[in-house]
């Protein structure tokens, strides 16, 4: 079962593979690696773990902000089929460019200009998802602290579980000695387990609907309607932040054994519209259970001392723990490329420090660390940080992939009233990013201010 899940190395962004032959694409050759061995269902697990995370928290949430659960999820439908399209583009790029990352596809098709923009996208929508995966395990650490050393309402908790001393010990014991490493092959072990949380919290939401304890939701709530129609897509952040795997798209695309466009598209559907159940259910029945009360992260409306509910905050606690290493491989890998070449212009080849080496790479994974746990203990909620997260996601997600098939169909030879309608899909999906990302970022900002 070893090819059915992630394994990371250097220097290729999440995985890696020689991309092979695919009908009806003129394809470049790519660097020489190990032999492609993902299978199809393989693909399919990485690209749901790569979506179900911590934005499965935020979805009960933002069904309240949309209105309720019909506007939500009309809103995401439709996301579903840019979703969809974006992946399915992706591999199409791939294929023409004969690249293995997500920012070596666009550098390629789109230009280097718009290569160091995605570079620079890449860079802060992971660090700020490396926010967001602090800010979740923080807060289910102080449920926890809550539950097993209780204290009387007047009485301040003690000084031992205070979230600025728990995060900080956890980062530097246990999520530093896990990020260091070169290579982090031991995920192959531990990705099935934030796909097995995420399944299990929605299970939990759905059951406590009906027979969760006293105290939630037992009379029937009356149904919202959106405050405006712009609240309606307020849901729009938190479809980006959940369901954003297009980032690892390309690497999962080039690793397959079957890599032909037809093939890729339905491991895309399958994928996602396994997401898009996970996110459902947790949605609706998040939101009808707690209505307006309900929390930017769903765990924290439910009572501390729940035994199932603590059962998840620690699932979903140990497994972010797990993917975080990921999420920082991935931004050290972009960093590691930008040192290369920046160290070759200045020095020359020949005097080039190994990026790898333990000279650069502690120090890099040290500053990642500390950065992102002095912005999880400052920033004040999940819902500031997944609002910003989705303005950037939106370029994974909609901006680059229209804009690679635009350059792509003019690279690869296509009919001409093809090539029309799918400029004109990149056109449109080009637009659909720019106004969420502008919707998601000025609503982040006013959040914040």
């Amino acid at each position: 079962m070893a090819d059915n899940y992630l394994i990371l190395k250097p220097g290729f962004g999440a995985m890696e593979g020689p991309t092979a032959g695919s009908p009806g694409l003129a394809e470049k050759p790519v660097p020489a690696a190990a032999s492609p061995s993902l299978s199809s269902l393989g693909a399919v697990f990485i690209l749901l773990k790569s979506a179900l995370g911590a934005g499965l928290l935020n979805f009960p949430w933002a069904f309240h902000k949309a209105g309720g659960v019909t506007p939500a999820f009309l809103v995401e439908l439709v996301s579903l089929v840019f979703l969809i399209s974006g992946l399915v583009i992706l591999g199409y790029a791939a294929s023409v460019s004969g690249q293995m990352t997500y920012q070596g596809v666009v550098g390629e098709l789109c230009g280097p200009a718009l290569g160091k923009l995605c570079e620079a996208c890449f860079i802060v929508n992971l660090l700020m998802i490396s926010v967001a995966f602090l800010r979740v395990i923080g807060d289910q650490l102080e449920k926890l602290c809550g539950f097993l050393l209780p204290s009387a309402p007047p009485a301040p908790q003690p000084w031992c579980v205070d979230q600025r001393l728990t995060l900080t010990l956890l980062s530097a014991l246990v999520i530093l000695p896990l990020s260091v490493p070169r290579e982090i092959g031991f995920q192959k072990y531990t990705s099935i387990l934030g796909t097995l949380a995420a399944c299990y919290l929605a299970l939990v939401i759905v059951v406590q609907y009906y027979t969760g304890p006293q105290g939630l939701a037992r009379e029937p709530r009356p149904a919202q309607s959106p405050s405006s129609w712009t609240s309606v897509f307020s849901v729009f952040p938190t479809i980006c932040f959940g369901f954003q795997c297009h980032e690892a798209g390309v690497s999962i695309y080039c690793s397959m054994t079957h890599r032909s466009l037809s093939h890729w598209a339905l491991v895309s559907v399958l994928s996602l519209l396994a997401c898009c159940l996970v996110y459902s259910l947790t949605g609706v029945y998040g939101f009808l259970t707690f209505g307006a009360e309900v929390s930017a992260d769903i765990l924290m409306s439910y009572p501390g001392d729940d035994v199932v509910i603590i059962v998840a905050r620690a699932l979903f606690g140990v497994s972010i723990v797990t993917v975080y290493p990921i999420v920082l491989f991935l931004g050290r890998s972009v960093m590691q490329d930008f040192w290369r070449r920046s160290w070759c212009l200045a020095c020359g080849p020949g005097a080039l420090v190994e990026p790898s080496g333990p000279w650069v790479r502690v120090p890099l994974t040290v500053l990642w660390v500390a950065v992102t746990l002095a912005m999880a203990l400052l920033l004040p909620d999940l819902s500031e940080i997944v609002g910003i997260i989705g303005g950037i996601s939106s370029f994974f997600i909609f901006i680059f992939p229209g804009l690679c098939l635009i350059c792509a169909v003019n690279v690869q030879p296509v009919a001409a009233r093809v090539r029309c309608c799918l400029e004109a899909w990149g056109v449109v999906s080009v637009l659909v990013g720019t106004f969420i990302f502008g919707q998601s970022t000025v609503a982040a900002a006013l959040e914040l201010l």
